[in-house]
């Protein structure tokens, strides 16, 4: 091969470079793995002896001078922004920006109130949306008749009349004591559906986070201690709470929680209808029925459990006032969090 053909073959290629793309397709030809230098080096055992070192000489100064030559068309590409010119791009027109997304606020909330739990010892266990009617209703001390299903009655999948779309996240409950003994302590997040209809507070889908707790000697007081924490770590230690007596078909005695309102303090404002408290959760020890559902000695074994909607804490956080908006993607209102 004559080496002076081919160093004036680099020198034209070169020369007709502009962009640093066409400069990367003139290194790869000469010096890539399979470039003709590669071939060049490769074709010296095959020499003469005698010509074998003279030869090679060459080949290395060809390479060393390739590589000063591809140096020196960079320097003169990025100093005279031919590179610019030849890909047509005009400095003066405004970037496509590329925005970074955020997570979402009722994943922040979901976040937020699993970690304060595991920090107390609680697990995180997830379960499906489409349930059983056993697990969503019969298990939990709703039987067909209950009046209280009425409230609860979801959407039922066609051809399916067993199952149905989640009315809440207790049905974990059921399944997790069936599959593990005490103790317990865990907490579930998820979706659950209800035939609501769509308002400032109502929506047919919405998240929940349930919790529960099993063991032998656990007390009401148990319960009023972890949702204190719960409730202060959330909306700051200033607030008060209070249990209201309740009816939930799952748990006996049972109580809705209320916090002190975090906008005025207490005294009472719009927000919290004048009356100084904002209800954020209900909650109770477990009904003996649900222990025997799963197969629990309710003489041994005690617990408690609480629920909560993941939009209600979001709004009553961060003082918004329509449900809605959590799901209407408006970049206006996802920004702010």
């Amino acid at each position: 091969m004559d080496i002076n053909l081919i160093q004036t073959q680099i020198e034209s290629d070169l020369s007709a470079v502009t962009t640093a793309v066409a400069l990367e397709e003139v290194r790869v030809k000469y010096l890539g793995r399979k470039g003709l230098l590669a071939e060049l080096t490769g074709a010296i055992p095959g020499l003469p002896v005698e010509q074998r070192g003279a030869f090679g000489k060459e080949v290395n100064a060809l390479k060393n001078k390739l590589l000063n030559l591809i140096a020196e068309k960079e320097k003169v590409l990025k100093n005279s922004g031919s590179v610019l010119k030849k890909e047509n791009l005009d400095l003066g027109m405004p970037g496509i920006a590329q925005e970074l997304g955020s997570i979402h606020p009722i994943t922040q909330i979901i976040d937020e109130i699993c970690a304060i739990f595991t920090r107390m010892g609680f697990s995180i266990v997830r379960g499906p949306e489409i349930e059983t009617e056993y697990n969503n209703f019969t298990g939990l001390n709703i039987p067909l008749e209950h009046p209280s299903r009425d409230a609860f009655d979801t959407f039922y999948l066609k051809n399916y009349s067993k199952f149905l779309l989640r009315s809440h996240t207790s049905p974990v409950q059921v399944r997790a004591m069936k599959a593990h003994k005490p103790p317990l302590a865990i907490v579930v997040p998820g979706r659950v559906y209800r035939p609501d209809a769509v308002d400032a507070s109502h929506l047919f889908m919405f998240h929940q986070i349930e919790g529960f707790l099993v063991d032998e000697n656990i007390k009401f007081s148990d319960l009023k201690g972890i949702l204190e924490l719960f409730a202060k770590s959330v909306f700051g230690q200033e607030i008060k709470m209070r249990f209201r007596p309740h009816f939930f078909p799952f748990t006996e005695p049972s109580a809705e929680v209320d916090i002190s309102c975090i906008i005025c303090k207490g005294k009472g404002c719009s927000v919290c209808g004048r009356k100084g408290w904002l209800e954020i959760l209900g909650a109770g020890m477990i009904h003996p029925n649900v222990f025997k559902q799963v197969g629990y000695n309710p003489e041994k074994y005690t617990g408690f459990a609480f629920g909560m909607g993941v939009e209600r804490i979001a709004m009553l956080k961060y003082g918004i006032n329509d449900i809605r908006l959590f799901f209407e993607n408006d970049l206006r209102f996802l920004k702010q969090f």
